[in-house]
């Protein structure tokens, strides 16, 4: 897909686009000021549809520019009845189905945790060196690290408030899970490498009897929460 136009995706809700860049791409005359305000008469919604953002001025002053969502800038193009303005609804229509697209959909899920869980590392660390000089808080430290062990898929399910056999159903359908031929469930290597489960071994003490047993990390859990199962 062509680049009709830059879109930003610092907004993990939504995709932005410039209302300037967008104004002058569809080859409007009227004033930018004056062609947003009218535009907003058809009821666009700020910090909603749109968020005012100061844009780079080579000199003086800076002007103001908005972060249009996709589906805002959708409509504009609709509104100006121009051919242009119809290519520019369709490249948006591309850019909508792709954010909304499944891969899409778990980079983001991925993302968010990744970033949870830094900040928790964050957490755990300072605890480490505060348990070092204050005593008392070493429970409170241990309880911590305790939820943020590696857990087993039922204890998952567990804590994040579903089936057993539900979230094993949608481990499978996904693909995040298969079944070997001795029936056990296992990942695919691809999310193993991206640090959602791990395999852990364990041996009975009594038999002998030495396997390995999927688990899924915290940063797994917090991505299954943020997908909602």
């Amino acid at each position: 897909m062509n680049e009709l136009i830059k879109v930003n995706y610092e907004n993990t809700d939504c995709p932005t686009v410039s209302g300037r860049e967008l104004h002058e791409a569809l080859e409007i005359t009227t004033r930018y000021n004056d062609w947003f305000s009218r535009m907003c008469e058809y009821g666009f919604t700020k910090n909603k549809d749109f968020y005012s953002i100061l844009s780079k001025s080579t000199g003086g002053r800076p002007s103001t520019d908005h972060a249009i969502t996709i589906p805002m800038a959708k409509e504009l193009c609709m509104i100006q009845r121009t051919d242009i303005g119809r290519q520019f609804r369709q490249y948006f229509i591309a850019v909508e189905e792709a954010w909304n697209s499944p891969e899409m959909i778990m980079q983001r899920a991925l993302s968010i945790a990744n970033e949870r869980v830094k900040a928790l590392q964050v957490s755990v660390s300072q605890l480490t060196v505060e348990n070092q000089i204050m005593q008392p808080k070493a429970k409170y430290f241990d309880a911590l690290v305790d939820r943020n062990l590696l857990t087993g898929i039922r204890d998952t399910a567990k804590e994040l408030h579903v089936k057993q056999n539900t979230f094993v159903k949608f481990l499978l359908e996904k693909k995040y899970l298969y079944r070997s031929k001795k029936g056990k469930l296992l990942p695919y290597a691809q999310y193993v490498d991206s640090g959602l489960f791990e395999l852990k071994e364990f041996t009975n003490d009594k038999t002998g009897f030495s396997d390995t047993q999927t688990m899924i990390t915290p940063k797994g859990k917090e991505t299954f929460r943020l997908l909602s199962i």
